[in-house]
């Protein structure tokens, strides 16, 4: 038995759940979230507690148990917190700015980068070498930062690049000298 998917989810008070067949609506103070889980998984929602059970102990519902008790249990989370995502500019130049919703990025090409938020997600930037990716949903804002980490990734000689804030590079010893 799963351990994650035997876990109970509280609801707050203040998130409204609706279960429609297999799709699920969670509604908070932050906004609303809908996704289709999966058809075989039993999901049920009573007296402010949800609750996911698998039907059989085969390999795909095993694996589906966990992972659908997850997301709704994510989904519940965003709506009343949502979810960060810190980024940081390291290399000489490299700096990150708004241009009303849109982020900018210069880091060493010839053009500046505009990256355009998706619906539900919003960008700040505290520093020209910070940037925080805001959003109720996970998913969407683990996406929305890996797209930004991919424009110029750390590389492992000198380090620049975008990197999470606490992601650890690792480092490579350059090209030694000629030994005569």
């Amino acid at each position: 038995m799963s351990r994650i998917g035997r876990k109970p989810i509280q609801v707050p008070n203040g998130v409204n759940v609706n279960l429609d067949n297999n799709v699920i609506t969670v509604k908070g103070p932050k906004g609303t979230l809908s996704r289709a889980l999966h058809a075989d998984m039993k999901v049920s929602f009573e007296s402010d507690v949800i609750t996911v059970e698998r039907p059989s102990d085969n390999k795909l519902h095993r694996s589906l148990h966990g992972t659908t008790r997850s997301v709704v249990a994510n989904m519940v989370s965003g709506v009343t917190e949502g979810y960060i995502k810190n980024l940081d500019l390291v290399g000489v130049g490299y700096r990150a700015s708004k241009s009303g919703d849109k982020l900018v990025l210069n880091v060493g090409y010839s053009h500046p980068v505009e990256i355009l938020p998706e619906s539900g997600i919003e960008f700040e930037v505290p520093a020209q070498n910070k940037i925080i990716v805001k959003g109720i949903d996970k998913e969407l804002v683990g996406v929305t930062a890996a797209k930004i980490r991919s424009v110029r990734e750390p590389e492992p000689y000198k380090g620049k690049g975008i990197k999470y804030e606490n992601e650890r590079i690792l480092r490579k010893e350059g090209k030694a000298g000629k030994k005569k």
